[in-house]
């Protein structure tokens, strides 16, 4: 376990999106452990449910007026049109609110953690969300950045802290004054991302942050629900192909459809540091440090409960 001598939390506002997730709440449950502010987005049907296992005063309801006025990039009128519409609301709260950047994650991150010299753990506080963000403002043309996922990133193999001008999946760190905002019924993180990058912009994707995000179609809600359940996944892979032919495609992988998309043409895209940037030499971990927990064997456990 990671902990921090020192209370961080983000500079930037933190928003979960969620729907039909409120007995699960993963994303909710691990912020709050992490003692990390944050505010969920539900729909107005939903609100009742949400509050009664969140505070109230964490819950904003979304306007009707972002999905009726939603670019789904498609005419088809299926049962949804994905969470886009929720998306930028968040964007426009946090302008609002006086916000240059914010944070958006989806509702089904189970932890968040950090790997180290070859070792992950999990992370009790926001101080990795505080890194990042002081690490992106160093940069004056980072419009997306964001956290891999664990099953991307192994702790036991050779990687870089970060590798930029990729995709930024389900939690984001994002410029509030870029010139853009979400579209597309499916894929709608991927889309972003490409437009973004072929305009030359950057993206950030750590690998010394991660999080732990449950796989696509596993939980109940969500697009799970939504759309998935019964179209499957051809359907959002045709999709980013129609929006990006020229970088994404439709392929076959992991016995299910799947787009692959080609960001080797955006490698180019060079990182600019700010006019006048003093870095302070050496490492800075932000307070944090590693703490052993002892495992307490369950069954034993329950043994000694029966005695």
């Amino acid at each position: 376990m990671l902990t921090s001598d020192t209370l961080m939390n983000p500079k930037h506002p933190v928003y979960i999106i969620s729907k039909g997730r409120w007995e699960s709440r993963f994303t909710s449950k691990a912020l709050e452990k992490m003692n990390v502010p944050y505010s969920i987005v539900v729909e107005e049907q939903e609100y009742d449910t949400y509050a009664s296992v969140i505070n109230k005063d964490k819950i904003l309801i979304l306007p009707k007026k972002y999905i009726k006025n939603y670019d789904a990039c498609t005419t088809d009128q299926g049962k949804s049109n994905g969470p886009g519409a929720a998306r930028n609301f968040c964007w426009e709260n946090s302008l609002e609110n006086g916000s240059t950047s914010h944070w958006v994650m989806d509702d089904n991150i189970a932890a968040f953690g950090r790997i180290n010299r070859n070792l992950y753990v999990h992370v009790t506080s926001g101080t990795i969300f505080k890194a990042a963000e002081d690490f992106i403002a160093r940069y004056e043309n980072v419009a997306l950045a964001g956290f891999n996922y664990d099953f991307l990133a192994k702790a036991k193999t050779p990687i870089p802290a970060f590798v930029k001008n990729t995709r930024i999946y389900s939690c984001l760190l994002i410029r509030n004054n870029i010139p853009y905002r979400w579209r597309a019924r499916y894929n709608e993180d991927t889309d972003l991302s490409l437009r973004v990058l072929k305009d030359g912009w950057c993206t950030i994707q750590f690998n010394a942050f991660i999080q732990e995000k449950a796989t696509t179609q596993t939980m109940k809600g969500g697009n799970t629900e939504a759309f998935y359940e019964y179209e499957g996944t051809l359907n959002k892979s045709k999709m980013l192909e129609e929006l990006h032919p020229d970088v994404a495609k439709v392929v076959w992988r992991f016995n299910r459809w799947h787009h692959h998309v080609n960001y080797s043409s955006f490698r180019d895209n060079k990182l600019k540091k700010k006019k006048g940037l003093k870095i302070k030499k050496g490492i800075n971990n932000y307070g944090m440090k590693v703490i052993k927990i002892k495992r307490i064997n369950k069954e034993r456990n329950l043994k000694n409960e029966k005695i």
